[in-house]
């Protein structure tokens, strides 16, 4: 923890902060303060935070737009998803999911047209698919099954952040999973490349090495996990090129391209189930305009991929600018760019 002074007043928030993480905290520890009506602190190892809630407000799932609270209830009681361990930190990106997409998705007419602007082919949303529609932390699984990734556990597992099921002008029936950040500075690394397991045989270099002979990733190898990533990736060359993946030195998956990665296993892998209703399945980034730092690793994996149209990105004012020309969602959107600061880098003064 480190002492931040800002503006005459001081913030007790985290020791290494980028400049926009900082700015970002300092804002919404700024909301909390005036919003929640409270200076009361949450604690992290026993350390105070300004701007973690204390544990009645995260009790009452602070900040979550108050108009949903009890369908977010209902729906976690119905598909079962976990909140994160930070879910009571003001900058937690599964709240921010949560209350960017709830609300719209509330209101399915006008969230098809205010989606479409970042997602074209997307004519009707399927509210009778999934649960109205949608479905938050989704993964094909239930319980202690490890999932087509085989990488599912009470504590770990990819899973999509939200997954939407929606109609294009066609009538198909399509998925689309949508990882949300908010002030990440960076995708979830390759655990396995530092893990504790490893051994002499396990290598990330040369990658043409590893297309060879896939028990070099401790992923795949290690008897603990025995993921199946690579075996998915070989199932698409058409979305993998072997020849692409080759010409990098090192595994391309070890830095923030591996999230990116699972993620869109998760998409190839639910397609490929026999039971499976879509005829396709997307993977999107949405993330905070003003968070620039995950643009390099979103270049990398598009210039990866073969069928690029699989994966896109998009921010967070495109889907709150376009929903504040609705009048069902304009009260929801003034709010939502409020407490995220959508205006960023404005001077919050001027705000």
């Amino acid at each position: 923890m480190r002492k931040y002074p800002v503006n005459g007043a001081v913030y007790r928030l985290a020791s290494k902060l980028t400049p926009f993480q900082l700015d970002m905290q300092v804002h919404l520890t700024n909301w909390k303060w005036r919003n929640l009506k409270t200076r009361d602190c949450g604690l992290y190892k026993g350390q105070p935070y300004d701007v973690i809630l204390p544990t009645r407000l995260k009790d009452e799932l602070q900040p979550i737009y108050r108009p949903i609270v009890e369908r977010v209830e209902v729906h976690r009681a119905k598909v079962g998803f976990k909140l994160h361990k930070f879910v009571g930190h003001m900058a937690s990106s599964q709240v921010a999911c949560i209350n960017l997409f709830v609300p719209l998705l509330e209101q399915p007419e006008a969230a098809a047209q205010v989606l479409r602007l970042v997602k074209p082919d997307l004519e009707t949303l399927a509210t009778d698919k999934l649960d109205g529609g949608f479905q938050i932390e989704f993964w094909p699984g239930a319980g202690d099954e490890p999932g087509p990734l085989n990488d599912h556990t009470k504590a770990a597992g990819t899973d999509a952040d939200i997954a939407i099921a929606y109609r294009d002008g066609a009538g198909h029936l399509k998925l689309w999973l949508i990882e949300h950040k908010l002030t990440e500075a960076e995708f979830t690394t390759c655990g396995g490349a530092v893990s504790a397991g490893r051994t002499d045989k396990h290598r990330c270099a040369p990658t043409s090495d590893i297309l060879k002979d896939h028990n070099l990733c401790y992923y795949h190898e290690s008897k603990r996990c025995h993921y199946a990533y690579w075996a998915i990736t070989d199932r698409h060359p058409n979305v993998f090129p072997p020849e692409r993946l080759a010409a990098h030195k090192s595994c391309p998956f070890g830095g923030g391209m591996n999230q990116l990665w699972r993620n869109m296993l998760l998409a190839l892998a639910v397609e490929d189930a026999s039971e499976c209703p879509y005829d396709e399945i997307h993977f999107s980034v949405v993330h905070h305009p003003g968070n620039d730092a995950l643009q390099p690793s979103m270049n990398a994996f598009k210039g990866l991929l073969g069928d690029d149209a699989r994966f896109s990105w998009f921010t967070s004012d495109q889907v709150v600018t376009a929903a504040a020309e609705h009048s069902v969602l304009s009260e929801w959107a003034k709010w939502y760019r409020n407490l995220y600061w959508l205006d960023y880098p404005a001077l919050e003064s001027s705000r």
